[in-house]
C-alpha cells in the first residue's frame, strides 16, 4: 500500500471578466450603438449623449458606477419625464359620434 497520489491540477486561476458595454441603443432615434457613456471619476460626473440626435443627460457618479447604470438612470429619468407630462395634460373627451343638435320641435315639453 503506498501513498496516494496527489492531483496533477494546477489551482485554477482567476475568471477573465468580460468588459461592459459602453454603447447603448438611443431610446428616442432607436440607432443601435449610438449612445455613448463617460464617466468622469474624478470630477464625480456620468456623461451620455447620442451622436445621432444630440440627445444628452448628466449624472453624478461614484467609484462604483458603471456605464450601464447610468444608460438605466436615463431610462427611468425618460420614464418619469414623460409621466410627469402626461399627467399636466388635462384629457381631451374626443368621441366618434357627432354631438347632437337640439332639436326645434320636440313633443318632450
Amino acid at each position: 500500500m503506498g501513498k496516494r497520489k496527489k492531483s496533477s491540477r494546477k489551482p485554477a486561476g482567476p475568471r477573465r471578466k468580460d468588459p461592459l458595454e459602453t454603447n447603448f441603443t438611443c431610446l428616442f432615434c432607436h440607432h443601435d450603438r449610438s449612445v455613448s457613456v463617460r464617466i468622469d471619476r474624478k470630477e464625480g460626473v456620468a456623461q451620455l449623449f447620442c451622436k445621432v440626435c444630440d440627445q444628452r443627460y448628466q449624472s453624478k457618479a461614484n467609484h462604483l458606477t458603471e456605464p450601464i447604470d447610468i444608460y438605466s438612470e436615463w431610462i427611468d429619468a425618460a420614464d418619469a419625464a414623460e409621466k410627469e407630462a402626461s399627467s399636466t395634460r388635462r384629457p381631451v373627451a374626443s368621441s366618434s359620434r357627432p354631438a347632437r343638435a337640439p332639436s326645434v320641435g320636440s313633443d318632450d315639453d
